[in-house]
Parts: structure tokens; C-alpha cells; sequence
């Protein structure tokens, strides 16, 4: 019991300190997981974080999902998306109830300028903790490259290279397996 308690606490921290959806969550949810808990390895968060990234629905609940499965089964699951979905849900249900007053007042304006500002860096922050954990070899960069250029200058559907790029990961990992049997 005391397991779940800590799962729903630490993705409650998780949801209630963050703005700006999961790519702005993934700084706070590795501290928390990895370096304060060691619940889990930095690159269980990446593969956590790209899996959850090719589903549909809202990243960090799925990562979540997958987070609280790993650490206490089903009820664990239950207990991460509980947290992080309810400060947000208290929080905007309060803000509505004042959205009319609240959104006029300049000083609310501005905190939500700086808000703006500090998730940019926090995307930037994950972006670079992502990068740590998924590019290990010559391999990953070229995927790296090939999925940048295909989604910002082709503009192909991301859908279709994230697909793409499973695929391509699939069959290089199937010939390294291959080339490991032989020797």
C-alpha cells in the first residue's frame, strides 16, 4: 500500500510542478523517477517516452501508465495517471471558475509570458536528456537525422515516420542479431 501512496505522490509532484504537457514534464519526471527514487534507468525513460510518444493519448499519462505498471502492476498504473492528471484537473477547474476576471488582469498575462518562456526551456532541457539517452552509436544519429529532415522539411505525417522509423529499428536490430549468431 505504502508503494502506491509514493507512485501517486511522485506523479502528483510531477503533474502539479509542470506547464506545458509532457515534453515539459520529462525534466521533472526523471528526477523524480531516476534520480531521487531509482525507480527506474535513464533509458527506461526514453523507451517509456518514445513508446508513449507512437500511442495515442496524452504522453505523460501514458508514460505514466507504463511507469506504474513497471513499479506495482495494474493498481500501480492506476495510481501514476491518478496523480498526474489530478493537479492539472484541479487547477484548470479553479481557473475556470475565474477564467473571465482572471485572464484580464495584467499580472496574469504576464505570469503566463514567463510560464510560456520556462516550458520552452524545459522542452529544450528534455530534448537534451532524450538525445543523452537514445543516440548511443552512428546508427541512432542517422535516424535522428533521416526522422528531422523527413518531419521538418518533407512534412511527411509523423505517424508515418515514427512507423517508418520502428520499422527501420526492427530490422536493424534482427541483421545485428544475425551478424552475432554467425560469428
Amino acid at each position: 500500500m505504502k508503494l502506491y501512496w509514493e507512485i501517486f505522490i511522485c506523479f502528483a509532484k510531477v503533474g502539479a510542478l509542470t506547464f506545458g504537457g509532457g515534453y515539459a514534464m520529462l525534466p521533472i519526471m526523471h528526477r523524480e523517477t531516476v534520480e531521487c527514487r531509482s525507480w527506474l534507468t535513464k533509458e527506461e525513460v526514453a523507451d517509456y517516452y518514445a513508446l508513449s510518444q507512437s500511442l495515442p493519448g496524452m504522453i505523460m499519462i501514458n508514460v505514466a501508465a507504463f511507469v506504474g505498471r513497471k513499479l506495482a502492476g495494474t493498481r500501480g498504473s492506476a495510481m501514476a495517471c491518478l496523480g498526474v492528471v489530478l493537479p492539472s484537473f484541479v487547477i484548470i477547474t479553479t481557473i475556470a471558475a475565474f477564467v473571465q476576471n482572471f485572464l484580464e488582469h495584467e499580472l496574469a498575462q504576464r505570469a503566463f509570458f514567463g510560464i510560456r518562456v520556462v516550458v520552452c526551456a524545459l522542452i529544450v532541457q528534455a530534448i537534451i536528456k532524450l538525445w543523452k539517452a537514445s543516440i548511443k552509436d552512428i546508427f541512432g544519429l542517422v535516424i535522428y537525422i533521416v526522422t528531422l529532415a523527413l518531419i521538418v522539411f518533407v512534412g511527411l505525417p509523423i505517424l508515418a515516420v515514427v512507423g517508418g522509423a520502428i520499422g527501420t529499428g526492427i530490422a536493424h536490430r534482427a541483421l545485428q542479431r544475425r551478424r552475432e549468431a554467425r560469428r
